[in-house]
């Protein structure tokens, strides 16, 4: 081990959350790395520990390992500032992009490169969560069943919900692990001043005051059940944003997920965009800090006693019902956002071409598959 100061633990972090991209799993493969192999600022065994804690609980993967890290370097401090310098650089991204989107988001070019994004978004999505299947559910006949019923009924109603996650989660732990007890014996004023008005001016003009609270407690409830990916939000998000409270159209929700693609960092920072869309810079910001509130307490409460935890079965099994329901709501997503990305033969030959050279070439970085998509979609769109 070779001891770093904080201030260089932190640099780290925030050249990670300024440069990285790949999503979640790459970005936790960063960490390993740099911070284990090549500098031995954190020990093998912490980083592991770390990796197994952000799976187990609710919450973005990368953050909450990010977070979890900067718990394990410096105590309750350690953590929060390693979480602000990972998660500031893409937050401020998704905030300038959205700034650009509300402004010039009409122009015609802009429309044509979203037109090749959108398809390039699902095609990635749901090669995504066929990787997630396979990764989580392995060959368990009973996670695979959670796992189709969510798709379908998240495909059905265009939202999620979130009782069929709990549902299964405790069925899961009643038909793997038991617990004792079952098998013994027995919209108000709008923000008037001029002087601060553009600090909740989204793309539908002012916002009320009272959506910054709206905005706030949905990307909190969100953000408490992420589990494992950056994506499994996505489900959330289209239920609330688009189906339930009208703040976004499929188009536009579907533009917010590409920002987040294309940007470094977590992939939850769409949080971000979508809050500036709605409610402008005040907007971007509450969505964001609701987004990672939930897995930075739960780093801060549980990280000293997680792991009397995560040999416990019956939680275990809970996870794991959890685990397959949100993927079965990302594949269900997909399917629902696809049906609106994928309108003509143009797109679903970019979203075809997207997955065949996934799936042909690993490697490739995610980010330009989806800027090279926005070049086919402007120069196809324009020749319309």
């Amino acid at each position: 081990m070779q001891p770093a100061s904080l201030r260089c633990f932190l640099l780290y972090f925030l050249r990670l959350g300024s440069l990285g991209f790949g999503g979640p799993i790459a970005l936790a493969g960063y960490m390993q790395k740099d911070l284990v192999e090549r500098r031995q600022w954190i020990r093998q065994q912490d980083y592991v520990e770390g990796l197994a804690f952000s799976q187990f609980c609710p919450g973005p993967l990368a953050a909450q390992l990010a977070m979890y890290l900067g718990w394990v370097h410096g105590g309750n401090i350690g953590a929060t500032l390693t979480g602000i310098a990972f998660i500031l650089p893409s937050f401020l991204m998704a905030l300038a992009l959205a700034a650009c989107y509300v402004h010039f988001g009409q122009l015609n070019w802009v429309q044509g490169i979203f037109y090749g994004i959108g398809a390039a978004v699902i095609a990635i999505i749901a090669r995504s969560a066929i990787k997630l299947a396979k990764m989580t559910l392995k060959r368990n006949v009973l996670l695979w069943s959670w796992f189709a019923i969510t798709a379908v009924v998240t495909a059905w109603t265009e939202s999620e919900i979130i009782w069929l996650f709990v549902l299964f989660g405790f069925l899961t732990l009643i038909i793997k692990a038991p617990p004792r007890f079952l098998t013994g014996p027995s919209s108000l004023q709008l923000f008037n001043f001029n002087w601060g008005g553009w600090l909740l001016l989204g793309i539908h003009g002012p916002a009320a005051i009272a959506t910054i609270s709206a905005l706030f407690l949905y990307f909190a409830k969100a953000g408490a059940f992420v589990f494992g990916s950056g994506l499994a939000i996505v489900p959330f998000l289209y239920g609330g944003v688009v189906g339930q409270f009208h703040w976004l159209n499929e188009r536009q929700f579907l533009d917010a997920v590409a920002i987040a693609m294309i940007t470094p960092g977590p992939v939850v920072i769409t949080a971000a965009f979508i809050g500036y869309l709605v409610a402008g810079p005040l907007g971007g910001t509450a969505a964001s800090i609701a987004v990672f509130a939930p897995p930075y307490f739960l780093v801060l409460a549980a990280a000293p006693y997680y792991q009397r935890f995560t040999a416990n079965p019956q939680v275990k099994a809970f996870v794991q019902g959890v685990t397959a329901a949100a993927v079965g709501a990302i594949s269900g997503a997909a399917f629902v956002l696809g049906r609106r990305a994928i309108i003509d033969l143009k797109t679903a030959s970019i979203a075809v071409a997207v997955v065949v050279l996934l799936l042909g070439w690993k490697k490739v970085p995610e980010p330009m598959v989806i800027l090279a998509s926005g070049l086919v979609g402007l120069l196809l769109h324009s020749s319309a």
